[in-house]
């Protein structure tokens, strides 16, 4: 009776996991699909800002601007490079995560002097524990990221970025081809550079307008500065947006794996405890005929 007892014991705990992991599954889905139609619904307006910065750059010839390039000698010490690490704020989510710091870690062995901005729990948690340099540390507390966290962000690193404090901005995201195709990116976002705009800008057929004259008000540099905030803001916003449905992605695979798991786990223990419980009646059966045979004799 003890084995049956240990069984139905691990019967019940593996089907309340199964539920929890078939809930978490289902509102991983629910919000996998509210992040990539943000994410198309945001693309344009930001696609359109990228655009406008690119016919500057290649409609004026030459702009003057820190963002275009920047050396080490204008805070008179070495090139430092700035890291922003888009991570979660929960597990769960296979290896959603690990992939991402493997990715960091790589890229900080090939810039130099790197230093971490993290966004997401997990990780703080993890670098914490590092010999890497953090920054800063932000957290939206799983939610979906809106356009103000963007601009926080953003507003930070170009400020950090005018006053010196590094050279040159990463950001290492995890990039959703698909549903199950989830891949850590890394984006050089600053300073700017023609070619990886260019680059970026293939994806959506563009064509270059070189031939078009503009004529910028009040200056070309003055829009021009205007509008690389904007543009900062749009990258970080459409990195963390996607971080965030590769996330639930992660998540939503994770869990049906492991509902998958707990099924045939289930499965078994269903066997095992039908088996034994079947020898248990046998055997009774067999001492109350024994007891019958021999109170007859």
């Amino acid at each position: 009776m003890s084995n049956l007892r240990d069984v139905r014991l691990r019967m019940r705990a593996i089907e309340q996991t199964l539920k929890v992991t078939r809930a978490m599954d289902l509102i991983s889905t629910a919000k996998l699909r509210k992040g990539r139609r943000t994410l198309e619904d945001m693309q344009p307006f930001f696609t359109r800002i990228q655009k406008s910065v690119y016919d500057i750059l290649i409609g004026t010839g030459s702009v003057r601007s820190e963002f275009l390039s920047r050396a080490a000698k204008t805070r008179g010490g070495p090139a430092r490079s700035a890291v922003v690490v888009v991570t979660s704020d929960k597990g769960l989510a296979g290896g959603y995560n690990a992939n991402i710091f493997h990715e960091v870690n790589r890229l900080c062995e090939t810039v130099p002097n790197p230093i971490l901005i993290l966004i997401g729990n997990i990780g703080y948690r993890y670098f914490i524990n590092t010999p890497r340099l953090i920054l800063e540390n932000f957290s939206f507390q799983s939610r979906l990221p809106e356009v103000e966290d963007a601009k926080e962000i953003a507003d930070y690193l170009v400020a950090q970025y005018a006053w010196g404090m590094f050279d040159e901005v990463y950001v290492v995201y995890t990039h959703m081809y698909s549903a199950v195709k989830l891949q850590p990116a890394v984006r050089h976002i600053l300073p700017l550079s023609r070619e990886r705009m260019r680059e970026e800008l293939a994806r959506f057929e563009y064509q270059e307008r070189a031939d078009l004259q503009f004529e910028y008000l009040p200056s070309v540099e003055a829009v021009f500065e205007a509008l690389v905030p904007l543009y900062i803001k749009g990258i970080i916003y459409g990195c963390l947006v996607e971080a965030y449905a590769s996330e639930q992605g992660a998540r939503m695979s994770a869990m049906s794996e492991a509902s998958k798991s707990a099924e045939e786990m289930l499965d078994t223990l269903r066997i095992r405890y039908n088996r034994e419980r079947q020898a248990g009646i046998t055997q009774e059966m067999t001492e109350i005929v024994s007891g019958s045979a021999a109170l007859e004799a």
